[in-house]
């Protein structure tokens, strides 16, 4: 298996028939220390409306094979899959090897429906079980990276050695320095032959966990509830059906998302996603831990990625990748949207940054003052302080001016605050000075820099005004 390039093409995306719906499975992970709290948990996955769980009997404490797996198994409520991962692959078993796997075929006997076994053993798993053995039970070898994703051609020969035991499904799951590492995953999946778990851990792969059914990964994984995963960067069972629609993404989905560096404190998906769902569009939104926006550009550069909002830092950035860029934007000097056309893959960015925030500041005047529309913006005239320099900070400070504001630019790096308040006619100061500013009546403070953002919502980038 051998594939070209980590860049994404067209063809590779075409993988279906269009249909709306998938058959990628939503697994949740089962981990406890008790046999009791794990059939507890394995009722909420059903009511969470999983698909299958996944047994981690290394989470169990006294653990005896033939009592625990015969009630775990056969009491649950979904189809099982038993996991005893071992501590040198990331999990918590530090035993014998010979009776760990031997528990592994007790699963099989006594009904698991799938069983996971680590590539490194595998041949010498399989070679330990009997000719009549279960059936219906599929076999999962497993390969897990905690430290990155290899090269395309690397993981093809991966899969390769994987399918030679006998794998009935594969499982790779990697680790995401960049969130191009994904595309390489992505590659392997469309192209695999044979039943295949692609995940990609970390933040930066959560695109893996969500697009697995674009894709066509067999299963990705769904928490019981937020912080309790069983690997790195895995979403909740609730955000992969509410949140992003799971059970409607296909081959033809186009992909969406708001690209920052943090993103985790962003509102776009819920608001992007139930928007596409409340109109039918096939389309997902995600949030995108993006370093690098040329890289993320080339990488994914197939129609099916449609578009993204930017926010902090890469507003900038953004604008520099696009084809055509809007004068309103050009003259901002940054884009808060790019859209991809559809017929030559050309990307058009916009800054629409400015309609919304001016348009929420001039409301909020106006519903203090009493004032209505037609006597004009609140804001002409009045000092207008924008704390920042980047992105965001030139979108508010152009709006402000176009609005007839006294446009002032606060920023840590005089320089900055220099180049844009040039742009807008006003006037530009650093932070230190605004500490010493002598606000007026009517006088109004933007904040546009990062200091203040999820989790340090109490923070404030002044100390007083």
């Amino acid at each position: 298996m051998a594939f070209e390039s980590s860049t994404l093409p067209i063809t590779d995306f075409q993988i279906g028939d269009g249909a709306q719906r998938n058959s990628t499975l939503i697994c949740v992970p089962i981990m406890a220390e008790s046999v009791e709290e794990m059939l507890v948990k394995m009722r909420k996955a059903k009511e969470l409306g999983g698909d299958l769980v996944e047994i981690r009997v290394d989470f169990l404490k006294n653990f005896i094979p033939k009592q625990d797996l015969d009630i775990l198994i056969k009491q649950a409520p979904l189809p099982t899959l038993v996991t005893f991962r071992p501590r040198w692959e990331g999990g918590r078993y530090d035993g014998d090897e010979s009776k760990r796997q031997e528990a592994l075929r007790l699963a099989m006997e006594l009904g698991a429906d799938y069983i996971d076994i680590e590539l490194k053993v595998a041949h010498d798993f399989f070679s330990s079980l009997p000719r009549d053995r279960p059936e219906n039970v599929k076999i999962i070898v497993s390969s897990h990276n905690y430290e990155s994703t290899p090269s395309v051609e690397e993981l093809g020969d991966l899969v390769a050695r994987i399918q030679a035991t006998g794998a009935d499904i594969v499982k790779i799951a990697t680790t995401a320095l960049d969130i191009i590492d994904n595309a390489r995953l992505f590659q392997v999946l469309v192209h695999s032959q044979v039943p295949m778990i692609g995940l990609v851990m970390g933040e930066r792969g959560l695109m893996s966990r969500i697009l697995a059914a674009k894709f066509g990964g067999f299963l990705t994984f769904g928490t019981l509830e937020e912080g309790v995963i069983s690997a790195p960067g895995q979403p909740t069972v609730k955000e992969l059906l509410d949140l992003y629609n799971m059970r409607h993404i296909g081959p033809d989905t186009k992909v969406h998302g708001v690209i920052g560096n943090p993103i985790d404190h962003s509102k776009s998906p819920h608001l992007y996603n139930a928007a596409f769902k409340s109109t039918g569009f096939n389309g997902i939104y995600l949030p995108l831990l993006v370093d690098n926006v040329s890289n993320f550009i080339t990488t994914y550069s197939s129609p099916d990625f449609a578009g993204y909002s930017y926010t902090i830092p890469h507003k900038e950035a953004g604008l520099k990748c696009c084809d055509e860029v809007d004068p309103i934007a050009e003259s901002i000097g940054a884009i808060s949207c790019m859209i991809r056309r559809p017929t030559d893959g050309k990307l058009f960015g916009y800054n629409i940054d400015y309609l919304g925030a001016i348009a929420a500041i001039e409301e909020g005047l106006r519903a203090t003052s009493g004032a209505t529309p037609a006597s004009g913006s609140p804001l002409a005239g009045q000092i207008f302080v924008v704390i920042g320099a980047g992105g965001a900070g030139k979108a508010i400070a152009y709006g402000g001016y176009e609005k007839g504001a006294r446009v002032v630019v606060a920023n840590c790096t005089y320089d900055k605050a220099k180049e844009l308040a040039s742009k807008v006619g006003g006037q530009a100061i650093t932070l230190s000075e605004l500490n010493e500013f002598h606000p007026e009546e009517g006088m109004i403070l933007v904040n546009t820099t990062s200091v203040g953002m999820k989790p340090k919502i109490d923070e404030t980038p002044v100390s007083k005004l």
